[in-house]
């Protein structure tokens, strides 16, 4: 009882612990596979975070293109502008210069200048004048295209919204979408608006000549940014150029959205984010941790289940060894006590009668064949475990064999009160196998089905051959065998346990005994049985020899009518 009740605290560890171990791993895992994914999602931010600075870097160089000719005007004094304009002269040497290097960059076309208390495209009275690169001074304009009108009014608009109380700068530039950039002239010292700047900006050129090398400088091949960026007019819902003509615009595609700062309002940035080669290794590195993490959390749990269900079986096999050594404890005694008993009795003179002193001694006798069978037993076994089971095999035919032995056995299983039939046997090709062996397998079988067959006592032996085998069988209508029981009937030490079993004495060795001595020879055994059906044992042995033709007459006796065999056998190698 104490045996059995570590056993069962011990069981209990086991599964605890098979538990903590299970909850470690999956949380190990858990841990790790979320690490993996968050490095992977860290990985593409900063990938796309770089990406956005990329394109603020790309916008802000085109805004500092379009201030790059005007560097040098926050260093002029704005008040002699406005006295050489208040006398009516030409404009100062170094005004001169600022313009004609705004007229000479090809980004800007034509200069336009109006004066703040003038309404600028309105009246008559109240000129336009336009840049004169030639002669570097400003003429009265014939034809006022409307862009400069629009660009006048938007910065006088822009201006009314600003205090120049607190202005810093001399100027302050405006821009009308992409169609003009204008500046209004601030006399800081009065803080008074001179006048307004428009440039015409040519179109053409700010697309071919400045946007779209510089997205191509900015962000190279397709392949090597993993990205693809289109300039477009939403207002005219119109590409104007990409980065990679190849990939059509779709706005399901669009991953990032990026507008100019301060200028080119119409016109946006469109980003699609395509698998750049740092997203793909950070893909693939993803994937092979992820492999390899699954492998080892396969082996870990495999080794786990593995040991748990090892230990499980142990258990299970101590359990069984328990029940067997007081089990087979009481089965000794049993004989050794009436064997004790019968010999005191003869040995003490009580016995003169020469009937009873018979009667003594087939008790001693059979008690003594039965402990000699359980002693048998036990050395079988210990042979098999200890690896000294020794093979003597030798050409057999199954079908001699088999014929014997029932001829041999006959008169024990019917006095046993049961049927004994073999059907008509063919002729079989010789196997190797130890004829020992075959007596103790076949022994053992038939023990079991006398044993186990408590209302319908028949036993059945057949022989059947195929090309490169040969089986015998042995069945019976017993009780059967569950089928969730008969993977571990050849186990050492086990026993069915029902209520058709439980009066029936037993160790577990003899099943295990057989299929041991049948490995031993080289053959399998296989079982198919069914509860309150009955079980049948197939022992099969590789053939020898290859059956070529020949058929052996022989008549049995069924019941009572003596078996008769003839010799004749062909055989071919």
């Amino acid at each position: 009882m104490d045996l059995l009740k570590k056993i069962k605290q011990s069981n209990t560890l086991r599964w605890f612990f098979l538990g903590c171990g299970i909850l470690a791993v999956a949380a190990l895992t858990g841990m790790n596979v979320y690490s993996l994914y968050a490095l992977r999602e860290s990985t593409i931010e900063a990938a796309k975070e770089n990406r956005k600075i990329q394109l603020e870097e790309y916008t802000n160089k085109i805004f500092f293109r379009f201030r790059e000719p005007f560097r040098s005007i926050r260093d002029l004094e704005m008040k002699d502008l406005e006295e050489s304009l208040n006398k009516g002269e030409h404009l100062p040497a170094h005004f001169r210069k600022v313009f004609l290097e705004a007229v000479n960059d090809s980004l800007f076309s034509e200069v336009y200048f109006t004066r703040e208390e003038h309404s600028g495209c309105h009246k008559p009275e109240h000129p336009v004048y336009v840049f004169d690169n030639q002669t570097g001074i400003f003429k009265v304009a014939e034809e006022i295209p409307k862009e400069v009108c629009d660009g006048f009014g938007i910065s006088k608009s822009r201006m009314n919204t600003i205090s120049l109380d607190e202005y810093r700068w001399n100027n302050k530039g405006v821009f009308d979408a992409h169609r003009s950039m204008t500046l209004a002239l601030i006399n800081l010292e009065q803080k008074t608006i001179i006048g307004h700047i428009t440039f015409l900006i040519d179109r053409d050129y700010l697309l071919h000549g400045i946007l779209e090398p510089e997205l191509k400088a900015k962000f190279g091949k397709t392949e090597e940014s993993g990205m693809v960026v289109w300039v477009r007019d939403w207002m005219q819902d119109e590409i104007l150029i990409s980065s990679n003509p190849e990939y059509p615009f779709s706005r399901d595609k669009i991953d990032m959205r990026q507008r100019f700062p301060d200028l080119l309002d119409n016109w946006v940035l469109h980003v699609s984010f395509l698998e750049s080669p740092v997203v793909a290794a950070t893909q693939a590195s993803l994937n092979r941790n992820l492999i390899v993490l699954g492998f080892a959390v396969f082996v870990l749990f495999g080794a786990l289940v593995f040991m748990f269900i090892n230990a499980q079986k142990e258990r299970e096999f101590a359990i069984r060894q328990a029940g067997f050594l007081a089990n087979v404890t009481h089965e000794l005694k049993t004989p050794l006590a009436v064997m004790q008993a019968a010999g005191e009795n003869i040995s003490d003179g009580r016995v003169t009668d020469g009937e009873r002193l018979k009667s003594y001694g087939n008790h001693i006798y059979a008690e003594a064949i039965r402990l000699r069978k359980m002693i048998d037993k036990l050395l079988d076994v210990a042979k098999v475990d200890s690896g000294q089971t020794l093979v003597n095999q030798a050409p057999v035919n199954l079908d001699n064999f088999l014929l014997d032995y029932y001829e041999n056995h006959k008169e024990y299983v019917e006095n046993r009160g049961f049927t004994f039939e073999i059907d008509d046997l063919p002729i079989t090709p010789m196997v190797m196998a130890d004829m020992n062996h075959l007596e103790t397998i076949l022994n053992n079988l038939v023990e079991n089905s006398i044993k186990y067959s408590p209302k319908e006592k028949n036993i059945r032996m057949s022989i059947s051959v195929d090309k490169s085998a040969v089986s015998f069988t042995i069945k019976d209508h017993g009780i059967g065998i569950p089928k969730k029981a008969q993977k571990n009937i050849f186990n050492k030490f086990y026993r069915v346990e029902s209520a058709d079993t439980a009066n029936t004495k037993g160790h577990g060795l003899g099943l295990s005994i057989v299929k041991n001595l049948v490995e031993l020879n080289g053959g399998k055994i296989t079982v198919t049985s069914e509860a309150g059906k009955g079980s049948e044992f197939t022992v099969t042995f590789p053939s020898l020899l290859t059956q070529s033709s020949g058929l052996r007459k022989e008549t049995f006796r069924s019941a009572g009518i003596k078996s008769q065999r003839l010799e004749e056998k062909t055989y071919a190698g």
